[in-house]
């Protein structure tokens, strides 16, 4: 197969990575043609990296760079199959690129967009054939991260979800297929982990080291939100939390944080810079959060109740089966286990009471519960 991919940042070159391993004949293409070179470049080292590991052999190595070539304008795409968008998170950027791409492609070229929270009926409606255009959301880094979230629109020919499902499990990836809502299924269920952190800080509740330290040691997460948030990318972050936000109509439960929007304007972005909500400079001394007990059991209790009653509101609406949302969650976001199973572990009506307490006390729509969870 040929592939398009548009934008040669971390997620760009990373796709290319993918659909070179599996074969394809890749081309690259970025309005910054500098940057094409530094992400292959990059590439390149990282695939020496892995040789060195023994991960892959060295024929392997030059059989992917060998698949990667790099466009130099959008009308090199037009013998692809298949062109994936990855460039910055703005509708309108992103539209005009769709509709001068299709004046180059072949009318039985898939066109699909990598954003991680912007509606995929809008991006593709202005398209001569919606029908052919679909979300293939891949998470960072792409190369090693297994979920792939297939998100049809209104308009998408229906038999293409399922084409594109089974093009990744044959790139070896772990599909889930989602409804066009915004977020999808990841980023919307996701929410809470990093907007509850930021505001059990906010509060003085406690710090940003008890918040991570609470949800690694008690809900066994890999990483907690302030650390994650690093990794992603403060700003990164910022940004899905307030398209979230603007798509749901000014929903309380997905308002940003004051905290994370000073960070972004600090230019605090995380580990791309070096600090964010950590310093990780060569010399810098990470702070121990002071442990106790019952500040982390309230903690973990609060965050992960908004978690669980995002995912039975996903299930309620029916953004993806039951499945679907435990692999996403598990898959995309390394979460230790599905939510919903989650769910029946803590007990339902402990979680009913949990957020009817924050109701209580918040007086906030943001603590609402889903009807459904009443009935589970």
């Amino acid at each position: 197969m040929n592939v398009g991919i548009i934008g040669a940042g971390t997620m760009g070159i990373g796709i290319a990575q993918v659909a070179a391993t599996n074969g394809c004949k890749v081309w690259v293409y970025d309005a910054n043609a500098k940057q094409v070179e530094t992400a292959t470049v990059g590439l390149e080292k990282t695939l020496t990296k892995l040789v060195d590991k023994q991960k892959i052999s060295a024929e392997k190595m030059t059989e992917i760079l060998s698949n990667i070539s790099i466009a130099t304008e959008l009308k090199d795409f037009k013998d692809c199959e298949l062109v994936i968008e990855a460039i910055i998170e703005n509708k309108e950027i992103k539209t005009k690129v769709f509709t001068e791409l299709e004046t180059y492609v072949s009318e039985n070229c898939v066109i699909a967009s990598n954003t991680s929270s912007i509606s995929i009926t809008s991006l593709g409606a202005e398209l001569q054939k919606p029908e052919r255009f679909i979300g293939i959301h891949f998470f960072n880094p792409a190369p090693l991260m297994p979920l792939v979230e297939v998100i049809p629109s209104l308009l998408t020919e229906k038999s293409l979800a399922e084409k594109i499902y089974n093009l990744m499990k044959d790139w070896g990836k772990t599909p889930v297929i989602a409804k066009d809502i915004p977020g999808f299924i990841v980023n919307r269920i996701a929410r809470p982990y990093y907007g509850e952190g930021l505001r059990i800080v906010e509060e003085n509740i406690a710090t940003l080291e008890q918040v991570d330290d609470a949800m690694k040691t008690i809900g066994n997460f890999k990483m907690g939100p302030f650390e994650l948030m690093d990794l992603i990318g403060v700003d990164v972050n910022f940004s899905v939390t307030k398209t979230v936000y603007n798509e749901y109509f000014y929903d309380p439960k997905y308002k940003p944080s004051l905290l994370q929007q000073r960070m972004s304007e600090a230019k605090l972005h995380g580990r791309k810079i070096g600090k964010g909500f950590y310093d990780y400079s060569e010399d810098a001394v990470k702070p121990v959060a002071q442990k106790d007990e019952a500040l982390y059991q309230q903690i973990f209790l609060r965050i992960i109740s908004m978690l669980i009653n995002e995912a039975v509101e996903a299930k309620r609406l029916g953004v993806a089966n039951d499945e679907d949302l435990e692999l996403a969650m598990q898959k995309g976001v390394n979460y230790p286990k599905g939510l919903l199973a989650w769910g029946k572990e803590v007990g339902y009506a402990k979680i009913s009471e949990t957020l009817q307490s924050l109701y209580e006390e918040y007086q906030e729509e943001r603590y609402r519960q889903s009807p459904l969870l009443r009935k589970m």
